[in-house]
């Protein structure tokens, strides 16, 4: 029996498990930073499997690393975990969980065969929180030459760019005074909101259509009758490249400027979300996975679509080479609805988390015997830098 057929085997004799896992974490949602029952649920498996686990990561409560082996190249398999308000887990991330979950526990009675070492890192609030973002800059990744997860979704495919993102909050301080008996005595702040909007929907209409700003008014005042002293929006700010991003979030924050001047306010200006940076996918370390999947028995995939969202997975893959392919829990389904949660806990759903637990392991299988498919996979994101 070859090595990725006893990595397959042990993956599906830990198949109940793996089950008990996702079900486990799909019928208890958590929000991004308190996902305590999903975080302790995996490193409990991975404790009793013989990793070395570490929590509480850049001082962040429920995120973790398990480490097996200390050669390199290590190949780290990514968890998400967090749920959204109301729907639960409808972005399947129980499943990405137990999937990178799955995969180590096949590798790591093999490992001692193999030329490297494996992680799982549990990387929490992926929906807004950017947890991702805070182990890069904690320097997790220092020691990592892999980063490998999946993705839920309604089609299988194989790579995708995202956006790079930037979450910017415009404050504007006025003065308040009676809207009716003395409105000229007041300095209205929620007159500079409406004149950002108005700019930035003039600066629409000469953007690159890849680029998007999607805003909110998130304070308006409190009374009819009081001239607003306080206003703000929030605002995503969205581009294929951080170059372009930068460009635009340079010519929004001129509007804000301009707005506050028009109006004679104060401006206050804050980033209240960590920045995602565009997603770049190793396409040499894709097309392995792919061939593993074919492997597998699965044919219909598509190679490459651009996603105009964005993920922290992006900074991840601006230092690390990575992968973020998407494989179906039910066609044409889409994330963030009751229907994508509940294909989460579908046998499908659970049939496809241990699919890509196994292309997973398979594909650093490859990384760890095929000494120059992994210097290609190097090669090409250093081409990147």
């Amino acid at each position: 029996m070859e090595l990725k057929e006893k990595v397959s085997k042990k993956i599906h004799s830990s198949k109940g498990l793996l089950e008990e896992v996702a079900l486990k974490i799909g019928n208890n949602p958590e929000m991004g930073f308190n996902e305590y029952i999903a975080c302790n649920t995996l490193i409990q498996v991975l404790d009793n499997a013989g990793f070395k686990v570490e929590s509480g990561l850049a001082n962040l409560q429920t995120a973790f690393r398990a480490d097996l082996g200390k050669k390199r190249p290590r190949a780290t398999f990514i968890c998400e975990y967090d749920a959204l308000p109301n729907l639960g887990h409808a972005c399947g991330h129980n499943l990405i969980a137990t999937a990178s979950l799955g995969a180590a526990l096949g590798i790591a009675p093999f490992l001692k065969e193999l030329a490297g070492s494996i992680s799982v890192l549990g990387t929490p609030a992926e929906e807004t929180g950017g947890g991702k973002v805070i182990l890069v800059n904690d320097g997790v990744f220092n020691d990592m030459d892999l980063a490998l997860m999946f993705h839920p979704a309604g089609q299988n495919l194989l790579m995708c760019s995202t956006n790079a993102l930037d979450a910017y909050e415009f404050i504007f301080i006025g003065k308040t005074a009676h809207a009716a008996t003395a409105p000229e005595e007041g300095i209205n702040a929620l007159d500079s909101v409406i004149q950002l909007f108005n700019g930035i929907n003039a600066l629409k209409g000469r953007l690159n259509k890849e680029v998007s700003v999607q805003g909110i008014i998130s304070e308006g005042g409190d009374a009819p009758n009081i001239v607003p002293g306080r206003a703000s929006a929030r605002f995503y700010l969205r581009a294929p490249s951080r170059v372009q991003l930068d460009k635009v979030v340079d010519d929004v924050i001129k509007i804000a400027k301009g707005s506050a001047l028009m109006t004679g306010t104060r401006l206050r200006i804050n980033q209240f979300e960590y920045s995602n940076e565009n997603f770049v996918p190793n396409k040499t370390l894709s097309l392995a996975f792919g061939a593993n999947l074919q492997r597998l028995g699965v044919e219909d995939i598509q190679e490459f679509e651009v996603d105009k969202g964005s993920t922290d997975m992006g900074n991840i893959s601006k230092i690390v080479p990575s992968i973020h392919p998407y494989l179906s829990i039910g066609q044409g389904l889409t994330a963030h609805t009751k229907e994508f949660a509940e294909a989460s806990l579908s046998e499908e759903g659970l049939k496809t988390a241990i699919l890509a637990a196994e292309a997973m392991a398979h594909t650093v299988v490859d990384m760890f015997t095929n000494p120059n498919l992994y210097k290609a996979v190097k090669s090409e994101h250093e081409s990147h830098d």
